[in-house]
């Protein structure tokens, strides 16, 4: 029977970390002897579920109300990020970002999960919402992308048209409070070890040949490696 070291990882799609994480990781699986054997399973986490767009948002106003500074502060702030994630190999473009709430996609999500199409459309929207300046809320361009990873059309829109996924995406930002999470990123490697934020490659590779040397049980995750930054929560990224 195949060893398998599951990871799961508890993302928004509207999180930058959260595509900086992702790289991260993989850049660290790309260097595990055992990357055939990690199984990877997104997880939903919503920094603001109650959010709702309006024609005149944009990046620098929305974030210079969310945390009372002025737009020269928010600019400054996404012009960092977006040099952080250059060094990621990612290119990001809060020029042409739409602000959306992401319970829609994270439902699409679920769907692909079912299909083991996860990774494959959990890229796609960070790429679309981060890179191309998409609406991960509308529903043609929900479509569209989900079909783009090789996802049925007709098991799409029954998804969009209908509350389906929804009690999934609740029960995993239940199960995320229920073990502390505080911000996104957050990557919990085989129940027993858990890294908050977009760490460094070596990070997530230290702790992926630990949990592998130690062998797989069932207890509550302990955080190895926390960030005071690199992570976005309900209060915003850090």
């Amino acid at each position: 029977m195949k060893n398998i070291l599951k990871v799961q990882i508890w993302s928004d799609v509207m999180c930058p970390y959260c595509y900086i994480g992702k790289r991260r990781i993989e850049g660290a699986l790309a260097k595990f002897e055992h990357e055939d054997n990690v199984e990877i399973e997104w997880k939903s986490f919503q920094l603001d579920a109650n959010f709702k767009a309006s024609s005149d948002d944009n990046m620098v106003a929305h974030l210079a109300k969310k945390y009372g500074k002025d737009a020269k502060w928010a600019q400054d702030m996404l012009e960092n990020m977006t040099n952080n994630a250059k060094d990621s190999g990612l290119d990001f473009h809060f020029e042409k970002a739409i602000l959306a709430n992401s319970h829609n996609a994270h439902r699409l999500l679920h769907l692909a999960k079912k299909h083991n199409l996860g990774s494959e459309l959990k890229e796609q929207l960070l790429k679309a919402y981060l890179t191309d300046g998409k609406d991960v809320n509308d529903l043609k361009t929900l479509s569209e992308i989900a079909q783009g990873v090789g996802l049925d059309k007709d098991l799409i829109e029954e998804v969009l048209h209908s509350e389906a996924y929804s009690d999934e995406v609740k029960s995993d930002i239940t199960q995320a409070q229920q073990i502390g999470v505080q911000g996104v990123p957050f990557f919990v490697f085989d129940n027993k070890y858990a890294i908050s934020g977009a760490q460094p490659e070596e990070a997530f590779l230290e702790t992926l040949e630990k949990v592998w040397e130690e062998g797989s049980f069932v207890s509550k995750p302990r955080i190895v490696n926390s960030t005071s930054g690199e992570s976005c929560g309900i209060d915003g990224c850090d």
